[in-house]
């Protein structure tokens, strides 16, 4: 596996997922591409997203994966590579793990 290639098409399944997302989006919420997963055959990608409200986060992760065959088509079209993976995505556990960690942390700080 090259590497370079490896992250390169990693960086531009990031930026071109979140340009269509941005795009097709209803605009009822944030939808953020937090990191890519690409399998080290480069066949399988899975986004990691967050969603902001949390409230919209089902609605939107369903929008995402009923769009997905357009955003592999829109990725086609814009990344020069002979094959663009298969998707999947998920929310960002992580992202929002962290980011309760930055609250729990500001309400401690705050109490002292």
């Amino acid at each position: 596996m090259n590497t370079n290639h490896h992250s390169r098409l990693s960086d531009e399944i990031k930026k071109f997922s979140a340009l269509f997302l941005e795009r097709e989006s209803n605009r009822d919420a944030l939808i953020s591409v937090t990191g890519i997963d690409l399998s080290d055959d480069e066949a399988n990608a899975t986004l990691h997203i967050s969603v902001l409200p949390e409230d919209k986060e089902d609605a939107s992760l369903w929008f995402v994966k009923r769009n997905l065959g357009d955003l592999r088509a829109y990725l086609m079209k814009n990344i020069r590579v002979r094959h663009i993976p298969y998707l999947d995505v998920l929310i960002d556990r992580g992202e929002k793990n962290r980011q309760k960690i930055i609250e729990l942390q500001d309400t401690l700080y705050a109490e002292h």
